[in-house]
């Protein structure tokens, strides 16, 4: 896989505000006079075993080509040349078939929808919008749980009458609203200040919005690269070790790495005093510390089903490699009986239910779905 920075340098393709748009020197007359977009659907659906669960009328050429620029302009979206519009125009027509003839489906729990993603191959996607580094031990070894469970977890002891049924962070005013990590490898720096945000107005009833910009630009070591990527637990020690974060109103998201700007790194608006691990690959632990603050997890964002996810309670395919940071700020039951983990993501409020998923809870693995249960820890204050 490219690394993030290889991917920057390489990538055919720009996101600029809708303004700005510019679709590379083709109209859709020309565009529409040499029959690509009739070649590329007709090999797109011809190669399928069954017909797309869909009108006709959404996949004919004329209509098909107002979605892709109607979807162009929401998103911003650039390409340097006529051929890199036609390979990016190839992905989103298979995406959106995709898209259509999964939600067909009646047996499914959760739907999908085109997105920002939605021309992009599944590499450029991991290694643009995820960005979560993991310890170098294996997560599932006997050295790695052990070195883990050394560290305190002041939750073990509560009792279920401790732990309500369910619980959203936003109704008690703990969570600021979505932001949007963009094409930097930077999602563990928005987990890690979602949990911090989260633990300060629950002991000082003040919501702040705080920087990742300061964790990406001055948190960088051995682990925490800034949009190369990084884990949570390095972001709080250094937030720990700095004497507390700045605001995110005082050292603003670039969506870059730049220099770090040391006169802003002290003016706290928040400090902690520490962070602790929830026991791995126990959902009834990740349960008990939830009922108390927001926590920092970490997941497999990997596959078509993820990265188009659009509401519902997502028990899609995905595995136990944990390429993305997020951040579980509630849990609850459907009214159907299905049990959910509510997650604030950090790929803006386009994407899933205004910027959250809600994802299967108690799915069954002992690293619960996605491999949500085997990396959590939480800031303390």
């Amino acid at each position: 896989m490219l690394s993030p920075s290889q991917l920057a340098k390489s990538k055919s393709f720009s996101i600029r505000e809708p303004s700005l748009l510019y679709t590379g020197c083709i109209t859709a007359m020309a565009f529409q006079n040499n029959l690509v977009i009739v070649a590329i659907l007709s090999i797109i659906l011809g190669a399928m075993a069954q017909p797309p669960a869909t009108s006709n009328d959404e996949f004919d050429p004329s209509t098909f080509f107002k979605t892709f620029e109607q979807w162009m302009a929401q998103f911003g979206r650039t390409y340097i040349d006529n051929g890199e519009k036609e390979r990016r125009l190839t992905m989103f027509a298979k995406n959106m078939l995709f898209v259509n003839n999964f939600n067909s489906q009646r047996n499914k729990t959760y739907k999908l929808r085109v997105n920002l993603f939605s021309d992009m191959s599944n590499e450029e996607f991991l290694g643009l919008y995820t960005g979560f580094q993991a310890p170098n031990v294996t997560l599932n070894s006997s050295s790695f749980r052990g070195q883990r469970n050394m560290k305190s977890f002041r939750y073990q002891d509560l009792s279920e009458t401790d732990v309500p049924t369910r619980i959203d962070w936003r109704e008690q005013g703990a969570v600021t609203p979505v932001k949007e990590q963009g094409q930097c490898s930077s999602c563990w720096a928005f987990s890690a200040v979602a949990a911090i945000e989260g633990i300060t107005k629950i002991k000082s009833n003040q919501l702040i919005s705080l920087s990742e910009q300061q964790l990406v630009d001055c948190n960088r070591d051995q682990i925490n690269k800034g949009c190369g990527g990084g884990n949570m637990e390095d972001a709080f020690k250094y937030i720990n070790d700095n004497g507390g974060i700045t605001s995110e109103e005082n050292y603003q998201y670039k969506g870059a790495e730049e220099t770090c700007d040391t006169t802003k790194t002290t003016e706290y608006a928040a400090k902690i005093n520490g962070y602790e691990m929830v026991p791995p690959n126990s959902e009834n632990d990740l349960l008990k510390a939830v009922a108390k603050q927001p926590v920092s997890v970490a997941l497999d964002a990997d596959g078509a089903e993820f990265r188009a996810y659009a509401s519902g309670v997502f028990s899609g395919n995905c595995g136990t490699k944990l390429t993305h940071a997020v951040t579980i700020v509630g849990y609850g039951t459907t009214e159907e009986g299905t049990n959910y983990w509510l997650v604030k993501n950090s790929w803006g409020e386009t994407w899933g239910e205004k910027g959250y998923m809600r994802i299967l809870r108690n799915a069954g693995p002992p690293g619960g779905l996605c491999g949500i249960a085997m990396y959590p820890s939480y800031p303390t204050a």
